[in-house]
């Protein structure tokens, strides 16, 4: 039987791609090696898409990394990958970038909205000193934050989903059937939290729904069914409120 949003107690969120622009990030904060190396043959989808790639392998290889750490060894690859000369400088500077991500222009207002009805509880690919950064920009308060520094892997990992169930029922009695998983990230999130028989709402920012368009995220071969679609976080608080 289909549900409605307000029959879920919990809205559990990816961060980046979902409430953080990653991708203006990611691209703003290549723009140092670009310039330096004078490549404006280097486009920003072709950027986009190897930063994918390499950033998925690189998760899985070393999951106990720290996230500014793993940017870090991500710049260097991307680097070697269009033969540009960069720096361990240039390196360590993309991989602190994080705190300079912007925030998508709807997703303050939509979680102040969204607060009144739901627990909201982030499950992120960060640190936690990362994402804290990124917090000052949303606004509100979470009622609880589970990063991939506390689990020690990156989502789509299995475990990642084991640890954000498991904290949900010990920490706030929260059990699957009262939670909805609101992410961007196909690969990262619908994909793992399908599996686990979670209900699921599609940020779908990019229109992949209608295109082709897998900007940041690794591709999905089979794409998993969801409970709700939305273009935007800004769409789904209107329809909370009704």
């Amino acid at each position: 039987m289909a549900r409605a949003l307000t029959d879920f107690t919990t809205l559990t969120f990816d961060c980046y791609g979902t409430l953080i622009d990653w991708e203006s990030g990611i691209w703003d904060a290549m723009q140092p090696l670009i310039q330096v190396n004078q490549r404006s043959d280097v486009t920003r989808s072709a950027c986009l898409e190897a930063f994918a790639l390499i950033q998925s392998a690189q998760e899985k290889e070393t999951p106990d990394l720290l996230y500014p750490k793993l940017l870090t060894r991500v710049h260097r690859s991307l680097a070697d990958r269009y033969d540009l000369e960069t720096s361990e400088t240039m390196d360590e500077n993309f991989g602190l970038s994080v705190p300079h991500w912007p925030a998508f222009p709807d997703s303050a207002d939509a979680l102040r909205i969204l607060k009144k009805h739901f627990k909201l509880v982030i499950l992120s690919n960060v640190n936690r000193e990362g994402f804290a950064a990124s917090n000052r920009k949303l606004g509100v308060e979470f009622d609880a934050i589970y990063t991939a520094e506390d689990v020690g892997s990156y989502k789509p990992d299995p475990a990642n989903f084991t640890y954000l169930l498991e904290h949900l029922k010990s920490d706030l009695g929260v059990t699957p059937g009262q939670i909805l998983h609101t992410a961007q990230s196909l690969f990262h999130d619908h994909v793992p939290a399908s599996e686990f028989g979670l209900a699921r709402a599609w940020i779908d920012r990019q229109d992949l729904a209608n295109s082709d368009n897998w900007g940041a995220t690794a591709r999905v071969e089979n794409r998993p069914e969801v409970d709700f679609l939305f273009s935007t976080m800004g769409e789904m608080a209107a329809q909370v409120e009704g």
